[in-house]
């Protein structure tokens, strides 16, 4: 199926959220993933122009929002439920690792509504809430320091669900960038190079072609160690030909 209509069909519930700048973090992190269903579970304050500005371009994330009274509500017509949680408790699913648990949900969603539900940023989900779910996950964080904000978890699980929906490899697109690589230097250029190179070095008294030693073959070493390319050359040839002045520093004859 479509990687896009599967990504289409996660919706991500937020419980309860305390402070409209998650929502706006949370969108942003959506669209950047391609989600683009978000659920509301009673929020404290939304709208909110905190929310907006947080979102960025995802502003229009947020006006589709679908805000409920209940997490019930917001997951009726969904067959598959992953709810994130920092602990295992005594009733509730069984907490799974977050890659192997998001691809049996993108597998899920190609036959209907999923959903992912975070809950609020000091408590969590509630025990009620989490007997919503059939699978939930933890984010395996630095236990020195485990704390992490709703935004970033949202990021960190849409994430997932992209890879999961490409099977490993979206598409990048890189759009106006130039690349940075040019074609590769021919025999030719090179030894041009080289010619140039001796000819600038024996005009400012460096080389001594009468007394060569060994700088020749090392300067050739040197640049046989990279595969040159036809913009190295010409900003090489570019030095050079700016600096065919004696400069007195060059070795005595």
């Amino acid at each position: 199926m479509n990687p896009e209509v599967l990504l289409s069909r996660i919706r991500v519930v937020l419980c309860r959220t305390s402070h409209p700048g998650n929502i706006g973090a949370a969108a942003r992190a959506m669209k950047t993933m391609g989600l683009c269903n978000l659920y509301l579970v009673e929020p404290k304050q939304f709208p909110d122009p905190e929310a907006d500005a947080r979102a960025t371009s995802a502003v229009d994330i947020l006006q589709q929002a679908k805000i409920t009274s209940s997490l019930k509500d917001a997951l009726v017509g969904t067959s598959f439920v992953v709810a994130l949680s920092a602990r295992q408790r005594d009733i509730g699913p069984v907490i799974g690792a977050p890659r192997e648990t998001v691809a049996r949900l993108i597998a899920e969603a190609g036959q209907g509504e999923v959903a992912l539900v975070f809950g609020n940023e000091t408590v969590g989900l509630s025990n009620e809430e989490i007997l919503h779910c059939h699978a939930a996950v933890t984010i395996p964080t630095n236990p020195e320091f485990s704390s992490l904000n709703l935004g970033s978890a949202v990021q960190v699980l849409s994430y997932e669900c992209r890879m999961a929906a490409y099977a490993e490899q979206p598409p990048i697109i890189e759009q106006g960038v130039t690349p940075f690589a040019s074609p590769a230097a021919t025999h030719d250029e090179v030894e041009g190079l080289y010619t140039h190179l001796e000819t600038v070095m024996t005009d400012t008294g460096f080389f001594n072609p009468e007394q060569p030693g060994r700088l020749l073959p090392k300067l050739r070493r040197l640049f046989s160690r990279v595969r040159l390319e036809k913009d190295e050359i010409n900003i090489l040839r570019g030095v050079l030909a700016s600096t065919q002045v004696k400069t007195g520093h060059g070795r005595k004859s």
